[in-house]
């Protein structure tokens, strides 16, 4: 049975459902999957006061739906859905129409003002990527004109912040906020003093949702760094430059950012769907049905169409005698549950019923300090917000793969310049490419003698048999090793032991005079003594190590390359890994190559500790050193077009940076 799917909006609860139908139905071509958004990128909600409060670049909150579904059979429009035809199964926006058998609604959320007068006109609210740019900007701009306002008034209203409800995202915009109070203090030489940031809140506490002892955590934490907590305080509105309080007091800001509260989409509520009612069963019919989160089943269906789904912060359903919360959690839960369920239609197979598996709740203060609850494991401070960072990671490897996991540990620690991270700056400085060409030029000319040695050595001189059997075990025959010359071999070779032994005695006659210096010698070189003779091997050729490594890899497949082959591979090799570093081409891939190299040499018990150090410069290579007066420069940018584009890249996200198609 094949099908159209429609699933509109690609918050979390759209990627769930996408990929996991993706998944199960990637070899069927009568199912067509189709994402339709208004944006071309998945945005991480809950790390947007981290791009609001200039923490991290915009780049880190946004992953392109082309990375996330290369490779797949998800179709994205970039379209904006306006009306839902539920009878005739079509939805359809200004320009185009959506035929679908199976809809999934994911619209989203939309900012809560309870009808305040004056919040929505004259507040910043934190709840889309164009929310969170619109306030970075305006953070950078009001502050720079507060330094230079020369009244005092005015000065201190410009530097007054107010955030607007103490839930999670109220929390961690206030410590994105005090971070970035502290670095701009230190950027124009203002007193910390003169800067002021408020948290209003209506309810008697902060943070309802988590445990006392940790809501006390966060709140210890905000009075430290001087952040006022104003809690059992309602606002009742707001004018330009004024928000007004319950209390008749009024605060004078130039920042009022919103995050009180979030309510369902104005779309789906549009949609003339049943909505969840307000009050007990049963509901109150003077109050009205809440706004866009819809009524659904268990299955997750509307109650109204049973091919129309409603997931994350569009559904309204009770569980335990809750609704569900509007969390990332609850949206990825129910875009599971409703991708399991269209695929149980199509396969005729039974429904599945939600059951929610939470796991906890962390919130961060900046990106310095967290506390966390996850199953059942109370943590704080940096062990806190590791366990964060480890969650993001988890979501991100799901949906994109190691790449984005790279993507977000650049952001968050080796890319950011402002020390605001748990680990400060530590592993965030970078090195100029051109200080490590002098290094890059004289290890390449290393490696090119390595290898034209080992021809002046006669490695290449066939005739005269195999020089690399020190690689192999005493019983191993190399292929292309020729037995009988090598019995002839050790014919003549007893012949020369035995002209040697007439020489013996010479040797002995010497050995009276040798002993005598050996003796001078000895007694002068006991008054220096060298701590650590690094013209030894890092590892015996007959210790345990080396033995190891040429009976488990050496002797094995290595052993039947012919001899000629194998010498030949590894003189070129080597030359080729010298003139790539001079000439910075593909320089990383050299410099892997190049560490690869010197621990076949270490392991086998023929590299002296004196050598060591080809090994930590080819790891100092691999940051782009042909990029600073090499062919890299031109070279790599070509090559990471034409890889990220290919199918292999997109299917396992195996990209360089970013995808190309």
């Amino acid at each position: 049975m094949g099908g159209k799917i429609l699933i509109i909006g690609g918050g979390y609860a759209g990627i769930a459902a996408a990929k996991k139908l993706a998944a199960k139905f990637k070899k069927q071509d009568d199912i067509a999957i189709t994402v339709v958004d208004k944006q071309p990128f998945h945005t991480l909600m809950t790390e947007l006061h981290e791009v609001a409060g200039r923490r991290v670049e915009p780049a880190s909150v946004r992953i392109p739906y082309s990375k996330i579904f290369s490779a797949s059979k998800v179709t994205v429009k970039l379209d904006a859905i306006t009306s839902i035809d539920f009878k005739k199964k079509q939805a359809a926006s200004e320009t185009a129409s959506y035929p679908y058998d199976y809809l999934i609604l994911g619209a989203g959320a939309e900012p809560e003002f309870f009808g305040i007068p004056g919040v929505k006109e004259n507040s910043f609210t934190l709840w889309s990527y164009d929310d969170a740019m619109k306030l970075r900007f305006h953070l950078d701009a009001v502050f720079e004109k507060a330094v230079a306002e020369p009244d005092p008034e005015k000065q201190k209203k410009a530097l007054t912040f107010v955030v607007a409800g103490a839930g999670f995202t109220g929390i961690e915009m206030a410590g994105e906020l005090l971070e970035w109070r502290d670095e701009m203090c230190q950027k124009w030489l203002i007193d910390k003093s003169k800067v002021r940031i408020v948290i209003v809140e209506a309810m008697p506490s902060i943070l309802p949702i988590f445990e006392k002892d940790l809501a006390g955590k966060i709140e210890a934490y905000l009075k430290k760094h001087d952040v006022e907590l104003m809690t059992g305080t309602a606002i009742t509105g707001a004018e330009p430059g004024v928000v007004k309080l319950k209390t008749g007091a009024a605060l004078e800001t130039s920042t009022f950012i919103w995050t009180a509260g979030v309510t369902g989409n104005g779309f789906a509520d549009s949609l003339g769907l049943s909505a969840g009612p307000f009050g007990k069963n049963p509901p109150d019919p003077s109050k009205k049905n809440r706004k866009g989160r819809l009524l659904v089943t268990n299955e997750m269906r509307s109650v109204d169409y049973p091919d129309v789904f409603a997931v994350g912060d569009n559904l309204w359903f009770i569980e335990d005698g809750k609704p569900l919360p509007q969390i990332v959690e609850t949206a990825i839960q129910t875009g599971a549950t409703a991708a399991e369920n269209i695929i149980a239609d199509i396969e005729g197979k039974p429904a599945k019923q939600f059951k929610s598996d939470y796991h906890g709740f962390m919130v961060s203060v900046g990106g310095k300090y967290a506390v966390s609850n996850a199953m059942g494991i109370k943590l704080s401070g940096i062990f806190a917000q590791a366990m964060k960072h480890f969650v993001n990671l988890h979501y991100l490897i799901g949906i994109a793969g190691i790449n984005q996991c790279w993507e977000y540990i650049k952001h968050e620690f080796l890319d950011i310049e402002t020390h605001r991270s748990f680990v400060r700056g530590f592993g965030a400085y970078k090195s100029r490419g051109y200080w490590a060409l002098p290094l890059r030029l004289w290890v390449g000319l290393m490696w090119v003698f390595e290898g034209v040695n080992k021809i002046g050595e006669g490695w290449l001189a066939w005739s005269s048999g195999s020089k690399s059997t020190w690689m192999f075990s005493s019983w191993i025959i190399q292929a292309g090793s020729d037995a009988a010359q090598a019995g002839d071999a050790a014919t003549a070779a007893s012949g020369a032991v035995t002209a040697a032994s007439g020489a013996a005695d010479a040797v002995s006659a010497a050995s009276g005079a040798v002993d005598a210096a050996a003796g001078a010698v000895g007694a002068a070189a006991s008054q220096f003594k060298a701590v650590w003779d690094l013209t030894n091997p890092i590892f015996d050729s007959q210790g345990a190590v080396a033995t190891w490594f040429r009976t488990t890899f050496m002797d094995g497949i290595m052993s039947y390359i012919p001899f000629q082959g194998f010498q030949l591979m590894v003189v070129l090799v080597e030359i080729a890994i010298g003139l790539c570093m001079i000439g910075g081409l593909f320089t990383w891939l050299a410099g892997a190559i190049s560490i690869a190299m010197c621990l076949v040499f270490t392991l086998s018990g023929m590299f002296e500790w004196y050598k060591v150090w080809f090994i930590f410069t080819g790891f100092l290579l691999l940051g782009g050193a042909g990029r600073a007066f090499g062919l890299d420069c031109w070279v790599i940018p070509f090559f990471k077009k034409w890889w990220n584009g290919t199918y292999i890249a997109r299917k396992f996200y195996l990209y360089f940076d970013g995808n190309s198609k």
